[in-house]
């Protein structure tokens, strides 16, 4: 056999192991996080409280996908962050192992914004609907209102939340438009927006597909944007400054 061919074998075998692979981390993902929701939902129940159920998010969850995946987790900037207040976290967008890097890293409790559909799927959406997370949904503006006073008063009662307010996963790298609302949330909570840059997410399973390859995801906090004097109509200004603020951390 030519060099050329025990090449294009030993691909094959390589691809193929590789596909193997990924189809036990696809099985080992969805037992995992229906077993780890129904235990917290168990929780949930005996305790008749959200901090514990939320916690095993970071402390259960989310370090088992990863491990299963093959991702070691950095995170730096975190210290110099004022945990013991709320604030409305934005991050740049790769990967769904974002949310596991993001509740790895933060030490409080998240509350995720998701799309409404999230809610018809089984387990995930029974999770979030029992935790508190909460829901948009896109090309609807009548219930806006209503969903803005309810995102405003979680953070008020003392809630950390977590969006990516590109809206989707970026399949490139690069870090799209943010979207205004969230930010409108913490100009009324009165909280800070704290910019956060994940990198490295999409390269260990990418925005499309189940590719997963292992991989180092860093997570780097930024300096909290105060939302002090600042009114409504300043969202947009405080979005862009947030996304510039994501794209120096990637940077840096």
């Amino acid at each position: 056999m030519s060099v050329v061919g025990l090449r294009r074998r030993s691909s094959s075998l390589r691809d193929k192991g590789w596909r193997a692979l990924n189809a036990a981390q696809l099985v080992f993902t969805l037992a995992w996080t229906a077993g780890g929701i129904c235990l917290a939902l168990l929780v949930r129940l005996v305790t008749g409280g959200q901090h514990w159920p939320l916690r095993m998010a970071a402390r259960l969850w989310a370090p088992g996908l990863m491990g299963g995946a093959g991702a070691r987790l950095r995170v730096e900037g975190a210290e110099g962050i004022d945990w013991s207040r709320p604030h409305v976290l934005v991050a740049n967008h790769q990967s769904v192992i974002d949310a596991c890097a993001l509740f790895r890293a933060t030490p409080v409790a998240l509350r995720f914004v998701l799309k409404q559909e999230m809610t018809r799927m089984p387990f995930v959406g029974w999770y979030a609907r029992q935790m508190g997370m909460l829901f948009i949904e896109r090309g609807t503006s009548r219930s806006s209102p209503q969903r803005l006073r309810d995102a405003v008063a979680l953070v008020q009662g003392g809630a950390t939340l977590c969006a990516f307010p590109e809206g989707t996963r970026s399949r490139d790298g690069s870090v799209g438009a943010f979207k205004g609302g969230l930010f409108q949330v913490a100009i009324e909570s009165g909280v800070p927006v704290l910019p956060v840059a994940i990198e490295g997410s999409g390269a260990v399973l990418p925005a499309a597909g189940f590719r997963v390859r292992p991989g180092t995801i860093r997570v780097r906090f930024g300096a909290p944007l105060a939302t002090s004097g600042l009114q409504a109509n300043d969202r947009n200004a405080l979005a862009r400054r947030a996304r510039d603020a994501v794209i120096d951390l990637l940077h840096g």
